[in-house]
């Protein structure tokens, strides 16, 4: 694997992809810590200084908001929606896709994908006005809100909410949005992984530091430390290398199902006659269920506050779902194993793939062509689910057990990732980015990851050969990105040094 790696850098154009890559993650994380203007920076700055140093912030709600924001949303900078509005977005047209016939077939046609990707966008430029509105909102009274509990202690963080104000922030958010999703079209174009999902994972590895502080902090050097707490880090360490193997393995595991194909002779050549697979994913949905509950579960805490403010059972409640409580997890559990069937029913069609198979003279051993083989594949993915479902279910637990057993408090940040969305996506996002470096490696000549076989996957995605980023524009990326740093920290030298 290490040679792998070495090689990676032998191949120019898969170096270029990564550098162009890496220098894009560069601008994405410049732009979270941009504040946006009319906001007092200093506040957030001390606001979140505070946070760092307590162990017992960033669960439930919050830690979705994290996972998608990257702290755009805690720093109230220019990329504070992040994607979500985008995977907003795409969630509902794909919905729409699978119930309204016009979009289904939109989606057949030649270029119809692309008509689709416009609308979701336009869709996007929406939810972002809408959400980029009640954020504006939101910072002119940030107690309000579940991610800045606690900011009003250090300070006014709008002094002046005018609506000149609120109408160029919304437009600032906006467009904030819409940057987002023009770099994510480049890093899919041009860099190396999925644009989208290359932000989420980043966003989501940003919060890493924090965690590893508060970690530490609780477990090394805080209060009441005993040699038991110490040891107890290092159970969580090898717990999560557990549950990362697991993960992959989950995320990777298929059924196979044998297709056999009719034997049929067109003028001189022989068609068919061989045996091909058609795999179906135990983990089918992917991530889409817990982003489904999860976001189901952000309106609860909304209502709660508006409907009934100042009543005992609905502050408890409203605790327990910001924070990451009991119920937090026993209504998302349920959730996400509902809406694992959901998904694989609106999305999985076994009466197409039946007759397709039908239709290019495919037929499943054992089973009849036609409506038997639908009713096959779909008992058989009904099974799958199940499995996979449970394991959906047990991974988003995952972080409230741990919590119990090494005595974390259930909305730590900590425990943020050792289960749930985060977990799903990063290993989902590294083993894609893993595919597309290893086809590179075998186009060349080289070995992949592994010495036996290779990553399961598509290995499709990357054979455009000129579509990486030219180096001219490659080197002006990484040298404003060298003045960039060299600016920061001369800025940062000037007020420690004017501080002291």
């Amino acid at each position: 694997m290490i040679s792998a790696f070495r090689n990676t850098w032998k191949i120019p154009e898969l170096r270029d992809r990564i550098l162009f890559t890496l220098a894009l993650i560069v601008i994405i994380r410049l732009g979270v810590h941009i504040t946006l203007p009319g906001v007092d920076g200093s506040v957030i700055k001390a606001w979140m200084d505070h946070q760092t140093s307590d162990a017992k912030n960033g669960g439930g709600i919050t830690a979705l908001l994290t996972v998608f924001s990257g702290g755009g949303l805690q720093h109230a900078g220019i990329f504070a929606l992040g994607i979500m509005p985008y995977i907003s977005a795409s969630i509902m047209v794909q919905l729409m896709t699978a119930v309204v016939p016009k979009l289904s077939r939109l989606a057949r046609e030649d270029g119809g994908r692309q008509k689709i990707t416009q609308y979701t966008r336009y869709i996007t430029i929406g939810i972002a006005l809408v959400q980029g509105f009640f954020v504006a909102k939101s910072l002119t009274s940030p107690e309000s809100i579940p991610y800045m509990q606690g900011i009003s202690q250090f300070g006014l963080l709008v002094p002046d909410a005018s609506p000149i104000w609120m109408t160029f922030t919304v437009i600032t958010i906006v467009a904030g949005t819409v940057l987002l999703l023009w770099i994510a079209d480049q890093i899919t174009e041009k860099g190396i992984g999925n644009g989208t999902s290359i932000i989420i994972t980043v966003n989501i590895i940003s919060a890493l530091p924090g965690a590893l502080i508060q970690a530490w902090n609780f477990f090394v050097t805080g209060k009441d430390v005993s040699p038991f707490n110490s040891m107890m880090m290092v159970v969580m360490i090898a717990l999560l290398l557990v549950v990362i193997a697991g993960t992959i393995a989950i995320t990777q595991a298929q059924r196979r199902i044998a297709v056999q194909y009719a034997k049929r002779v067109v003028g001189r050549k022989q068609f068919g006659g061989q045996t091909q697979y058609l795999p179906l994913k135990v983990n089918y949905a992917g991530v889409m269920p817990i982003i489904f509950a999860t976001a189901v579960l952000s309106l609860p805490p909304m209502m709660l506050q508006w409907f009934f403010p100042n009543q005992g059972w609905s502050t408890r409640l409203y605790g327990e779902l910001v924070g990451g409580g009991t119920w937090y997890y026993i209504l998302g559990g349920a959730g996400i194993f509902l809406f694992s069937y959901f998904w694989v029913a609106m999305m999985f069609q076994p009466s197409q793939i039946a007759e397709d198979l039908k239709r290019n003279g495919g037929y499943i051993p054992g089973v009849r062509p036609g409506k038997p083989t639908a009713d096959f594949l779909d008992f058989t993915m009904t099974r799958l689910t199940f499995a996979g479902a449970i394991f959906m279910v047990a991974l988003f637990v995952l972080p409230m057990i741990t919590g119990k057993m090494v005595g974390l408090p259930p909305s730590s940040l900590v425990l943020h990732f050792f289960g749930g969305t985060s977990l799903l996506i990063m290993v989902g996002v590294v083993l894609d980015v893993m595919r597309q470096v290893e086809t590179q490696l075998l186009q060349k000549h080289y070995d992949g990851f592994l010495r036996k076989g290779k990553i399961k996957g598509r290995y499709d995605r990357l054979n455009q050969n000129s579509g990486a980023a030219p180096k001219n524009a490659i080197v002006y990326l990484w040298t404003i990105i060298a003045i960039l740093i060299i600016v920061g920290i001369a800025i940062f030298t000037y007020n420690s040094s004017h501080s002291l």
